[in-house]
């Protein structure tokens, strides 16, 4: 593909998802035939024709199984220039929160074709190198799919009034926890201080806008990131509660029994 932007990357492949080059990127891909299966935020999830899968964070992507006849599309896009291309709305924010539990979303006949039209104006847009304003015209591009993206949502799953304010500290509160910090920070009270709030306001903020706690997000994204690293047997017991800070390893493993519903041990079985 002749492009000059690194910003938008388009594939029909779903296998660099969450690694290399795209790891921080943006998925959003469109399921043209077939089906498949996948692990993500702990639940197994389908995906299949006509269906619209968003995806913030990659390796939350685990165990993807394809049909045969399994086709789809894809564009990667870097999270800052997401961010600039996103729709003046506070919309965005609730989306965010109902795709962490359900990338996918189902989508109707109109949807669909819809889908299939923005995708292809954002690829027109990528290999129009020679364009003076290539950029901003893939920018409108990006967001006129953005906002395909809200009505979609909207229209699946009913429209709520999210203040700017709420929506500028959930977002910020998102990308402190989206950094990592949850492996060395998980009082509420740090990602307060860290937002020039008070924890309860935080939490309050937090059941007002997603319908749970400051802390359920702490410890979901900590959750989320030890089971994921449970799975993979070349890390010992050791190496993960170091990695998280843990006092002692019988602390990691009452923190995991609590949290994920076993032990440790259990995730080598």
């Amino acid at each position: 593909m002749n492009s000059k932007s690194d910003k938008v990357i388009i594939t029909e492949s779903l296998d660099r998802i969450g690694t290399g080059v795209v790891e921080m990127y943006i998925a959003h891909a469109l399921c043209t035939s077939g089906s498949a299966v996948f692990r993500y935020n702990d639940r197994r999830l389908e995906f299949r024709e006509g269906d619209l899968l968003i995806v913030r964070k990659g390796r939350l992507v685990e165990d993807f199984n394809a049909s045969p006849d399994f086709k789809v599309r894809v564009i990667y896009v870097d999270p800052l220039f997401i961010e600039v291309s996103t729709p003046l709305t506070n919309y965005g924010m609730k989306g965010s929160v109902a795709l962490f539990f359900n990338p996918v979303m189902r989508l109707d006949r109109c949807q669909f074709e819809a889908c299939m039209s923005d995708f292809s104006v954002v690829e027109a847009r990528l290999n129009a190198v020679s364009a003076i304003f290539y950029e901003e015209g893939l920018r409108c591009a990006v967001q006129l799919m953005i906002l395909d993206f809200f009505e979609f949502h909207a229209s699946i799953y009913g429209q709520d009034v999210i203040s700017s304010q709420s929506a500028n500290i959930m977002s910020r509160f998102f990308r402190l926890l989206d950094s990592g910090l949850y492996r060395k920070n998980r009082e509420v009270s740090f990602y307060a201080s860290e937002l020039c709030v008070s924890p309860k306001y935080l939490s309050e903020v937090c059941r007002k806008t997603s319908g749970h706690s400051a802390n359920f997000w702490v410890n979901r994204y900590t959750s989320l990131e030890i089971s994921r690293l449970l799975r993979d047997k070349s890390l010992t017991f050791v190496q993960i509660t170091d990695m998280f800070n843990f006092s002692s390893q019988a602390y990691f493993s009452r923190y995991v029994q609590r949290n994920l519903g076993k032990v440790p041990s259990e995730y080598r079985e």
